[in-house]
């Protein structure tokens, strides 16, 4: 596999293939053109251009294979493709170009969304050597990593997000993220936010079956209406995770967990804006 094989994939191909449309796949490389060096000084000719490096990089996150494999089939060992993926993630987060608009949104000014949909993802780890506990989810029965996501619902694009251990309940990893949001804001919650309407009175939340009764027919029906308001949230992370890297076992260091995530967040971000301004 190369860059020049890569072209000779379809559009629908290329996506299936690295996870971002070749439009998304040009946008990197000229991010990136400016912190190349073809010749590095001192040292010899790097084996792959800066166009077979992204690829490699997406690739990686695609479909998460060992560095072992990835290199095999560039032709490079497992160590190059490490230090090559390491490059292009922090080189696209020096750039600027792919970041998230933080937090600051959601009580900037008047720019501030209307309604925002927040919930939590999972991704399972290795068990931890130490502290297993503190990473052991009950919902997933697995050691994993949690990831919040705020979401505006109307545009589709991925405001902040939030990471924490395993064993952190929902709402209180909500409360060590410090996000707030403006009085007029409708937040749309899962389950796991009870309390939430404290510190935030306009939240919505689904009702609780009472122990040993049943929820109203009135119930139920904010229950189906407030889950088709937050589907949107669903079809996000699902996207998120046609990367394996979140979907799957992560088993590199916990410490750039979260810079991957945001990456990839800010990808969806910068497909699902393009997707707009074509239509």
């Amino acid at each position: 596999m190369n860059y020049k094989i890569a072209q000779k994939l379809s559009l629908e191909n290329f996506k299936r293939r690295f996870g971002v449309h070749r439009a998304t796949f040009k946008h990197l490389v000229k991010a990136l053109k400016p912190m190349w060096r073809a010749t590095s000084k001192p040292g010899v000719k790097p084996k792959l251009a800066l166009a077979d490096r992204v690829l490699v990089c997406l690739e990686y996150w695609r479909e998460y294979r060992t560095y072992f494999h990835i290199g095999s089939s560039w032709g490079v060992s497992e160590s190059t493709v490490c230090r090559i993926v390491r490059w292009v993630e922090d080189q696209l987060i020096r750039c600027g170009q792919f970041r998230l608009t933080g937090k600051k949104q959601l009580v900037r000014g008047f720019a501030y969304p209307q309604v925002v949909v927040m919930d939590v993802t999972e991704t399972p780890i290795e068990r931890p050597k130490r502290r297993q506990r503190q990473f052991y989810s009950g919902k997933k029965k697995r050691h994993t990593l949690k990831c919040q996501i705020v979401l505006e619902p109307d545009s589709g694009q991925i405001i902040c997000t939030f990471f924490g251990k395993g064993r952190r309940h929902d709402f209180k990893l909500y409360q060590a993220s410090g996000v707030r949001f403006a009085s007029e804001t409708e937040v749309c919650n899962g389950i796991g936010y009870q309390g939430i309407q404290k510190l935030h009175p306009n939240s919505r939340l689904p009702h609780k079956k009472p122990r040993g009764g049943q929820l109203s027919a009135t119930q139920k029906a904010d229950n189906r209406a407030l889950a088709r308001r937050r589907v949107v949230i669903e079809q996000v992370k699902r996207c998120l995770k046609i990367f394996r890297i979140l979907a799957e076992r992560y088993r590199n260091r916990r410490r750039r967990f979260g810079l991957r995530c945001n990456l990839i967040a800010a990808l969806y971000n910068y497909e699902r804006s393009q997707a707009t301004c074509r239509s």
